[in-house]
């Protein structure tokens, strides 16, 4: 089983809309989306170096870390509000993919995703980010 683990820092953004800006080109509604997706690709790229783009079923983990607002409430211990989670985690694949992690991420059979304010959760990170792991998987059949 092949393993990679690393850390992006950085504010994680979700990628969700696009507008259509004429001549059938479109580009994403958020100017966060960019720097959050290079920031993941060349995390991935100086952990994987040359080594060959996974395939097969593969498996990621990747917890968000989120600045804690100053509006939120004492009672509050986790970001339930936007950014969706769903979005986070498709602009973090997308430059995973850009990076040549894998083959494509079509491959990911399995996804565990979560969104933590740094210090409270065990896998938080100090700062806005995202810890990242991935893996193949074995056939248990």
């Amino acid at each position: 089983m092949t393993v990679l683990s690393f850390n992006v820092m950085g504010l994680p953004a979700p990628q969700g809309s696009k507008r259509h800006v004429g001549h059938g080109v479109m580009i994403e509604s958020s100017k966060k989306v960019a720097p959050w997706r290079e920031a993941v690709k060349w995390a991935a790229i100086k952990q994987c170096g040359s080594r060959g783009p996974l395939d097969g079923p593969l498996a990621m983990r990747v917890v968000f870390t989120l600045p804690k607002p100053k509006s939120a409430r004492k009672g509050r211990w986790c970001p339930d509000r936007m950014p969706d989670l769903s979005k986070l985690v498709r602009s973090t694949e997308d430059a995973l993919t850009d990076a040549g992690l894998w083959v494509d991420d079509a491959r990911l059979v399995e996804v565990h995703a979560r969104k933590v304010w740094p210090g409270h959760d065990k896998y938080a990170l100090p700062a806005p980010g995202a810890r990242i792991q991935v893996w193949t998987l074995e056939d248990v059949s």
